[in-house]
């Protein structure tokens, strides 16, 4: 930096000159961010892209703005929601707040709930409002709890062309191997967990990351280069099915006691499970035969037991669609198991969507109420027996808190 720069002094303009001008710039911006939010909308409405030939709005607007579909969306999100949100849209028109900041405000905000956020909000940084936001639903306040469920972190990389391609097609075989779909979320925890290395020795668990559990409510957070992630209960879950603990420690605790290791499923019994499923995940049709968890039919929190019997060996896609519900595992190895989809479908067969996500958001939503998870499952199998397909989450909630309740 040179001495007229460090003076604040540059090509005869002084510091208070530039960053006057540069406010004015924003402010500027503020009110071209409201126009263009405004007029994407009606231009989406109106078929504009239709009527000039292109493909998508998205290539419309990415060769009209250079924008990336990603960022589209997020405008136009921004737009619809902001005329629901006259303080939002007032403080953006007005230069009190960025358009960065509502795109992150605008996830959470309503009607009700606007000026709360906005103040919240005041003097935090973009960062700081992402922080803010996360974990959290719409109409959700700032002091309200946060869901870790809800809490998304994204993952930006540049990459070569070689380098993309091969993530693709990494990506491609790790959801070609498990024979069912799999969000962004589940393909990269098994890229993740590949890479990682797992267990030399088949007799111990596959879970070699720290993982903090509080004792009393259950919640937890996964380490990951000395920090503390916020991880869903699922996780927790698949942790106490098969793990190796390390002293035990406490979230809001003194610390962590010192104790010998131990594998928690005797490594003997884990050995023989992992054999007798021929060292695969026994989901109908799922290929994955490394990095594998075993998983307690009858939960080991519920009272069961590390015998042979209620142990089957799953891949970490499968064991956390169980722990959340969107898969089912009934019965036991001796006398048969029973693998369903979230609806009661047998795997593998004509599964409802909408059924099965209604099943699921139901089994969730009872978790997070402190059922069992064991307690819940039965009690949404005798609901799935009554209700029809269409029948909506309201209603397999009341049936299962009915049968819960008795």
């Amino acid at each position: 930096m040179t001495d007229a720069a460090q003076n604040g002094i540059a090509d005869g303009i002084d510091w208070q000159h530039a960053h006057q001008q540069l406010s004015s710039l924003a402010l500027a911006r503020a009110g071209l961010d409201v126009d263009e939010g405004r007029w994407l909308i009606q231009a989406l409405r109106c078929g504009v892209h239709l009527r000039l030939g292109h493909g998508s709005f998205a290539e419309y607007v990415e060769r009209l703005f250079g924008y990336s579909p990603r960022l589209t969306q997020d405008k136009l999100r921004v737009a619809e929601a902001l005329q629901s949100l006259p303080a939002m849209a007032h403080a953006l028109s007005a230069g009190e707040t960025s358009w960065s900041a509502l795109r992150e405000l605008t996830r959470v905000a309503m009607p009700d709930t606007e000026r709360d956020w906005l103040n919240a909000a005041h003097g935090r940084t973009v960062r700081e409002i992402e922080q803010l936001v996360s974990g959290r639903h719409p109409g959700d306040r700032p002091g309200d709890a946060r869901d870790a469920k809800a809490m998304r972190h994204v993952l930006r990389l540049e990459l070569s062309g070689e380098a993309l391609a091969t993530f693709r097609e990494a990506m491609a075989k790790i959801r070609r191997d498990a024979a069912q779909p799999l969000d962004d979320d589940a393909a990269m925890l098994l890229m993740a967990r590949s890479v990682l290395g797992g267990p030399k020795d088949e007799a111990r668990a596959s879970y070699e990351v720290a993982l903090t559990v509080c004792e009393a409510c259950q919640a937890g957070k996964q380490q990951g280069r000395g920090e503390l992630v916020d991880v869903g209960p699922e996780v927790v879950a698949m942790a106490m099915c098969d793990a190796q603990h390390v002293g035990t420690t406490h979230v809001g605790g003194v610390g962590p006691s010192i104790a010998r290791a131990h594998q928690d499923i005797p490594p003997a019994v884990r050995r023989a499970v992992l054999r007798r499923d021929n060292g695969r995940c026994v989901f109908p049709g799922c290929r994955h035969a490394t990095f594998l968890d075993v998983h307690h039919i009858d939960p080991r929190a519920e009272g069961g037991a590390h015998d042979p019997d209620n142990l089957i060996t799953v891949c970490s896609a499968h064991h956390r669609a169980v722990h959340r519900g969107e898969a089912h595992v009934a019965g036991n190895v001796g006398t048969g198991l029973q693998l369903r989809h979230a609806d009661g479908t047998a795997y593998g067969g004509a599964v409802s969507p909408r059924a099965a996500d209604v099943h699921a958001q139901a089994f969730r939503g009872l978790r997070g109420l402190g059922f069992r998870e064991g307690e819940v499952r039965r009690a949404l199998e005798q609901v799935g027996a009554h209700v029809g397909r269409d029948a909506s989450v309201e209603v397999v909630l009341r049936r299962a808190l009915m049968l819960l309740s008795a």
